[in-house]
């Protein structure tokens, strides 16, 4: 019975993982440069390089309100909306928007934005059209091309197999504590055996909790009955119920003039006397329906969602706020969600989130690359190998190899095309997903060692070029962001050459694999130096 229960397990963890391997791979690469999204954008943006954080940013942030204000009445009188983005210490200038009018056929109004550096109050250049950041942060749950609602869905299946995953393999493990300090060199898939645990159990709290929280922020999806039970609207009714809403000036009629900005400010500050204020939103303008929500950061609280006050702009009267304390069930949902995007995290705590995200592409690259080498040692020489492994062995090149060219080639696309080129963002995109589809079509055709050394050499000088053309096409370079303390845009480039340079290691080793041999995996370059373990 204990043979057969952990055969079981054995079996269960070993197909769970690898039906969805190659998605689980996408989401922990996407979803760990996501910790960093706001450093992505920023360095996607040439024109905030030289922005400086302000010194006294909390101190500026109700003069800069007013500003504001006094701008969009003088350039948005007349539309929809506004929006007013304070600085923050990861995002160092300020923005003033307004709604522009509809297009025919336009879902949402395009907002007309003023990017200013906070310490000057001057307007920046152009901003070239780019998701940044928020490409890999979308990417990681919506999956681009695919319809949101269909995407997430296939998310949370594949979340929900990677738990299985993650329960039965702590089950199989019979050595689990001394699988963490146990790595041995030149033994074939033992070695790869010894980099899955070793990765698996070293970050398994993170493992659990990333992926435990991921279904959590998709939880209304996956079980909308209650709210629907009890709701008439479903859940269009639940999330008014527990979300700041204007119940008292969204019917009132007719133009009214804004009350001063000042006076909402004055109530907010007594209210939180230290608030970071992070955003104003201002609906309906110069309306008597209008209704200015100021929204504050939650700080190093377990908050999800930012606490906000709602005001009428037509009278300046408090009509909706966000809770004090929060109801138990609302404050463990909020925690668990804050937990798996890292928005509260500082510096330090972020890294150990990538580090956490690096060990889960480890954990599942090894995982893959194991299975297809196990697999190809029991496959006969004179025995033509199965189409399931030949499909494996090419999904594993083009994914673990694909995923950072195509990262790469995102980058060179931001620097390369023209500010001027319609629907820009998309052609940085398009630039991601075609080079990975070349690197498919490639491994589907050819699997060997030799491909994989190919494609390592690809990757390390890619990796490489990111930096080069960054100081070839603006003004800045990694000994420029040194000097300047630029931290953030110096470590981009500082981790692009870290990688040119283990990709270039990598080809060395593989270059020492025999060229003959039909072994996909890069395990002959980084645990046997011109040994053959086919």
């Amino acid at each position: 019975m204990k043979d057969s229960f952990f055969r079981s397990m054995t079996w269960l963890h070993t197909w769970v993982g690898l039906l969805v391997c190659w998605l689980l791979y996408l989401i922990f690469f996407a979803g760990t440069l996501s910790f960093f999204r706001d450093e992505i954008t920023l360095w996607n943006q040439p024109a905030i390089h030289n922005v400086q954080a302000q010194t006294q940013r909390i101190e500026a942030q109700k003069q800069q309100i007013i500003t504001g204000f006094d701008y969009l009445a003088n350039h948005g009188a007349n539309s929809s909306s506004w929006r007013i983005t304070l600085p923050d210490p990861r995002i160092p200038y300020l923005v003033y928007g307004y709604a522009k009018p509809k297009e025919p056929g336009q879902r949402r109004s395009q907002f007309k934005n003023t990017q200013l550096n906070p310490n000057t109050m001057q307007e920046l250049e152009p901003f070239v059209d780019t998701k940044g950041g928020n490409f890999f942060y979308r990417l990681h749950f919506d999956l681009h091309y695919m319809d949101a609602i269909t995407a997430r869905w296939v998310i949370c299946f594949a979340s929900f197999f990677m738990l299985i995953a993650i329960i039965s393999g702590v089950v199989i493990h019979k050595r689990i504590f001394k699988d963490m300090f146990s790595f041995r060199r030149n033994k074939g898939s033992r070695t790869w055996l010894d980099a899955h645990n070793l990765s698996s159990v070293l970050a398994l709290p993170f493992h659990l909790m990333i992926t435990y929280t991921g279904m959590i922020t998709l939880i209304f999806m996956l079980f909308p009955y209650p709210a629907q039970t009890a709701y008439d609207n479903g859940m269009r009714d639940f999330f008014n119920d527990v979300t700041p809403r204007n119940t008292m000036t969204d019917k009132a009629q007719g133009e009214s003039s804004m009350v001063p900005i000042q006076s909402i400010l004055d109530q907010v500050y007594t209210k939180w006397p230290h608030a970071d204020i992070t955003r104003v939103q201002v609906n309906k303008p110069n309306m008597a329906a209008s209704t200015i929500t100021v929204l504050v950061s939650a700080g190093k609280t377990l908050r999800d969602q930012a606490p906000r006050l709602i005001f009428s702009g037509a009278t300046g009267q408090m009509v909706a706020k966000t809770d004090d304390e929060l109801t138990s069930s609302k404050a463990l949902y909020e925690s668990l969600n804050s937990m798996h995007t890292g928005r509260l995290a500082t510096w330090l705590l972020r890294w150990l989130y990538v580090l956490g995200g690096i060990a889960g592409c480890v954990m599942i690259g090894s995982g893959c690359i194991m299975w297809a080498k196990r697999i190809r040692e029991r496959t006969k020489n004179n025995v033509k190998p199965s189409f399931g492994l030949k499909l494996v062995e090419g999904l594993n090149l083009a994914t673990i190899m694909g995923l950072p060219l195509a990262t790469c080639a995102f980058f060179i696309a931001n620097r390369l095309l023209s500010p001027t080129t319609a629907e820009r963002a998309d052609k940085e995109i398009l630039a991601f997903f075609l080079t990975w589809l070349a690197v498919a079509l490639l491994a589907l055709i050819k699997r060997d060692t030799l491909q994989w050394r190919v494609m390592a050499a690809i990757n390390a000088v890619a990796c490489l070029s990111v930096p080069v053309i960054n100081a070839l096409t603006t003004n800045g370079n990694l000994v420029s962001y040194l000097m300047h303390k630029q931290w953030a845009l110096f470590t981009f480039d500082a981790l692009f050459l870290l990688f040119s340079i283990l990709f270039f290691i990598q080809t060395e080793k593989l270059r020492t694999a025999k060229n003959n041999s039909k072994i996909i995996s890069p395990s002959q370059s980084i645990t046997s130096k011109g040994k053959n373990h086919d």
